[in-house]
């Protein structure tokens, strides 16, 4: 796995899986008839969001859940999820997607600030750094 192996990369579970498809708008990659990526978008803010490091956007959607295949990292999957993602938002209509991202080598921070995310601020969360990110739409 590209992204390593911690807390934030847990394999899913059909619970999981379905309790995300019911309160999230989820959007799939696929190739041929395999899965090789999604996404998962709510208007419900995760516990993990602390709102007061983001700005006053007045309809924001949270991205609560990315997964790409390790195989296909590197092949543009999560870069065209995101700009899907930001195309369901305008559509929704949102003005901003927000989200978290740990700060560790295994981390997505680097990934989300490449796709247009802002960092807006920090904590730590498990003894890990957590960053907080947004992109308005």
């Amino acid at each position: 796995m590209r992204h390593g192996v911690g807390h934030w990369s847990s394999t899913g579970t059909v619970r999981s899986v379905i309790r995300s498809i019911a309160d999230s708008r989820v959007l799939v990659a696929r190739e041929d008839d395999r899965v090789v990526g999604a996404v998962s978008l709510q208007t419900k803010k995760p516990w993990a969001i602390d709102l007061r490091y983001f700005t006053r956007a007045t309809r924001a959607l949270y991205l609560v859940d990315m997964r790409v295949d390790p195989a296909r990292q590197g092949h543009a999957i999560g870069r065209r999820l995101i700009e899907e993602a930001v195309a369901v938002a305008r559509a929704w209509p949102a003005d901003a997607i927000r989200l978290d991202a740990y700060e560790s080598p295994a981390g997505a921070g680097a990934f989300y600030a490449k796709c247009g995310f802002t960092e807006v601020g920090r904590a730590v969360y498990r003894t890990v750094p957590l960053v907080y990110f947004e992109r308005f739409v």
